[in-house]
C-alpha cells in the first residue's frame, strides 16, 4: 500500500513542523500492474484479476461514465497498453497509456487526466516521411468490409517493461512499394532504440521450393507476442488481393531484432491467414506458441487452412510441434467459417488432461484441446471430432475471443447472449452458469476483477460500452443509456478493443482514445 505525504515548504522551522504534523495528506494507493500485451497475459485469458477500484457495485450510470478523450491521427485498431509510474524526460512521473494508429503513429498519454499539461501527448512518434504514407485502402483492399481508409499500424503492440521497450509493426507505402517494419521504441521518449527499425523479410523452404513473404499481401493484424526472449509476429492477407495470401508466423530476437525463425502455414498454396480478430498468438509455460488460421486449402501435416497450430522455438528455428484441424474443414472452408479467434491457453486442470487449450471460429463450435496431443485430423469423423478432449458444436456463432475467469470460459456472439461455461476437472459444462441478454457485439470482451471476486465483464455492444456482473451476467451499465448522451462513444473501428486497469476503461475509436471511470 503506497502512502504519499504532501509537505508545505517554509523557511520557518516551527511553521514547517506545524504544517507537516497538522495538514499532512495521506492517500491510499492501489497496487498497480502493467498491461503489456493483448488481453492482459500471454495465455490471453482476457481477465485482469488485479482491478480493485471498479466493482459491480460502483459500475452504474450514476457513479461511472466517460472521463476524458484524447484525439489521435487515425483509427486505433489494437488494444491500448499501460505502464504505471513512468519517468518521462522533463515531464516527471506518469501512469502512461500507449496507443498506435492506422496513420502509423504511436502515442503516450497520461493515463489518468487530459487537463492542463496532460492535455497533450507525453510523446508522439510518427513513422511517415516524405513520399512515405500508410497503405491506401484502395491498394490494400477490403475497405468495404473493414471500413478502413488506410493500413498502417493494425496490431496491438507489446511492451517489455524491464527493458523499457515498446515493439510495434508498421506498414507503409513507399515509391510504389509495400514495406513492413518492426520498431523498438523507448517507452519514456518514443525514440527508436539501437538497431531499430528493421525491414521485415522472410522465406520458407518446403519441398525444394522457396516461399517468399510478400509485403503487398500481408497485414500484421494479430497482436504482437513477447515470449522466450523473442517477439512473435503473425501475418495474413485480408483476402481482397489476388496473389500469395499465405499466413505467416515470424520470430525476432527481442534484444537484437535479428530474425529467429519463420513458419508458413500454406507453403506453395494460398490463403489461411492468421488474423484472429486482432487477438495475439498465445504461449504456455513451456514456451510453445499457439495460433489459429483462416479458411484455405488443407493438406494433413502440410497446409493448415482452418486449423490450430502449435509451434516450438529452437535456437533460430521456428517449427511445427503439433496441430488440430476440424473434421468438417472442407465445409468450413467452403462457407468462410474460419478459425477466427485466438487460442485460449488454460491453467493446469485436474482430471485426465491437465494441459488444455480452447479454440473457436465463426461456426461457433468450441474445441477443447489437449495441448500435449492436439488430435491432428479425424478423416473418419462424421458429426464431431472424437479424438479431442471435448467439442460443443455451434455453441457461439460469430463469437469474439474466449475469456477465462473463475474456472469458467466466457463466450460472446453477435446477436446471441454472452455465456459462462464452467470448467471442472478439465471438462466444460454444457449448460451455462449464467447468460446475458442478447448482444450485438462482434468485439472481444474482457473481465476485470479483484482476484476471484468483484468481476465485471466489459463488452462493446454495437456502439455502446456495456458492463455486466461477471458472476450473473446481469447488465450493470450501458454508455448509450447515460443521461444527456454523456457517455456516447464516437464511431468505432472494425473489431475495436477494450483495456481495463487501475479503475479506468480505455477504448480506441476511429480518431481518439476514450477513457471511462468513476465520476
Amino acid at each position: 500500500m503506497a502512502v504519499a505525504i504532501t509537505r508545505v515548504r517554509t523557511t520557518m522551522l516551527s511553521v514547517l513542523f506545524f504544517l507537516i504534523t497538522s495538514i499532512t495528506v495521506i492517500t491510499v494507493g492501489y497496487a498497480q500492474v502493467p498491461v503489456t500485451t493483448w488481453h492482459f497475459d500471454n495465455a490471453h485469458s482476457g481477465a485482469n484479476p488485479n482491478e480493485m477500484i471498479l466493482t459491480p457495485q460502483n459500475v452504474n450510470r450514476s457513479s461511472f461514465g466517460k472521463l476524458f478523450t484524447q484525439s489521435v491521427d487515425g483509427a486505433v485498431i489494437g488494444q491500448a497498453l499501460y505502464l504505471p509510474s513512468v519517468t518521462i524526460p522533463n515531464l516527471g512521473v506518469h501512469n502512461v497509456v500507449y496507443v498506435a494508429t492506422m496513420h502509423n503513429s504511436v502515442y503516450a498519454f497520461d493515463a489518468d487526466s487530459a487537463t492542463g499539461k496532460n492535455s497533450s501527448p507525453l510523446w508522439h512518434t510518427n513513422f511517415l516521411l516524405q513520399n512515405v504514407t500508410p497503405v491506401p485502402i484502395s491498394l490494400q483492399g477490403c475497405g468495404g468490409t473493414t471500413g478502413w481508409t488506410e493500413v498502417g499500424i493494425v496490431s496491438t503492440p507489446a511492451i517489455d517493461p524491464v527493458a523499457g521497450t515498446l515493439y510495434v509493426v508498421a506498414k507503409t507505402y513507399e515509391k510504389s512499394s509495400y514495406v513492413n517494419r518492426l520498431h523498438a521504441l523507448d517507452v519514456t521518449t518514443g525514440n527508436e532504440k539501437t538497431g531499430s527499425p528493421i525491414v521485415i523479410k522472410a522465406s520458407y523452404e518446403f519441398n525444394g521450393i522457396n516461399n517468399a513473404f510478400v509485403d503487398a499481401m500481408q497485414v500484421n493484424r494479430p497482436a504482437l507476442l513477447l515470449a522466450n526472449g523473442n517477439l512473435y509476429i503473425a501475418f495474413g492477407s485480408n483476402g481482397c488481393r489476388s496473389g500469395r495470401e499465405q499466413g505467416w508466423v515470424l520470430s525476432y530476437n527481442a534484444t537484437t531484432l535479428a530474425a529467429a525463425g519463420a513458419f508458413d502455414v500454406e507453403p506453395s498454396k494460398s490463403a489461411a491467414a492468421i488474423w484472429q480478430r486482432g487477438g495475439g498468438l498465445s504461449t504456455d509455460s513451456e514456451g510453445y506458441i499457439y495460433g489459429a488460421t483462416a479458411d484455405g486449402p488443407f493438406t494433413a501435416g502440410t497446409n493448415f487452412g482452418q486449423s490450430v497450430i502449435k509451434l516450438s522455438q529452437s535456437g533460430s528455428t521456428l517449427q511445427l510441434a503439433d496441430w488440430f484441424t476440424p473434421y468438417n474443414e472442407a465445409y468450413l472452408d467452403e462457407h468462410d467459417l474460419d478459425m477466427s479467434e485466438p487460442v485460449l491457453v488454460l491453467p493446469n486442470q485436474s482430471g485426465k488432461h491437465p494441459h488444455l487449450a480452447a479454440a473457436v471460429g465463426k461456426e461457433g463450435t468450441i474445441y477443447l484441446l489437449n495441448r500435449d496431443k492436439m488430435g491432428h485430423f479425424c478423416s473418419t469423423c462424421k458429426k464431431r471430432d472424437t479424438q479431442i478432449v471435448q467439442e460443443l458444436p455451434a455453441f457461439a456463432p460469430a463469437t469474439g475471443a474466449l475469456v477465462y475467469w473463475n474456472n469458467a470460459i466466457y463466450t460472446s456472439a453477435n446477436g446471441s447472449p454472452i455465456s459462462a461455461l464452467s470448467l471442472t476437472n478439465g471438462v466444460l459444462g454444457k449448460v451455462p452458469l449464467a447468460q446475458s441478454k442478447k448482444v450485438a457485439a462482434g468485439h472481444s470482451p474482457v473481465i476485470s476483477s479483484n482476484g476471484t471476486s468483484a468481476g465485471v465483464l466489459w463488452q462493446l455492444d454495437g456502439s455502446s460500452l456495456n458492463a455486466f456482473d461477471a458472476s450473473t451476467l446481469v447488465t450493470l451499465y450501458a454508455s448509450s443509456q447515460a443521461p444527456d448522451k454523456r457517455d456516447v462513444l464516437p464511431p468505432l473501428p472494425h473489431f475495436a478493443n477494450i483495456m481495463v486497469v487501475n479503475g479506468k476503461v480505455y477504448v480506441g475509436t476511429n480518431n481518439s482514445l476514450v477513457v471511462y471511470g468513476l465520476l
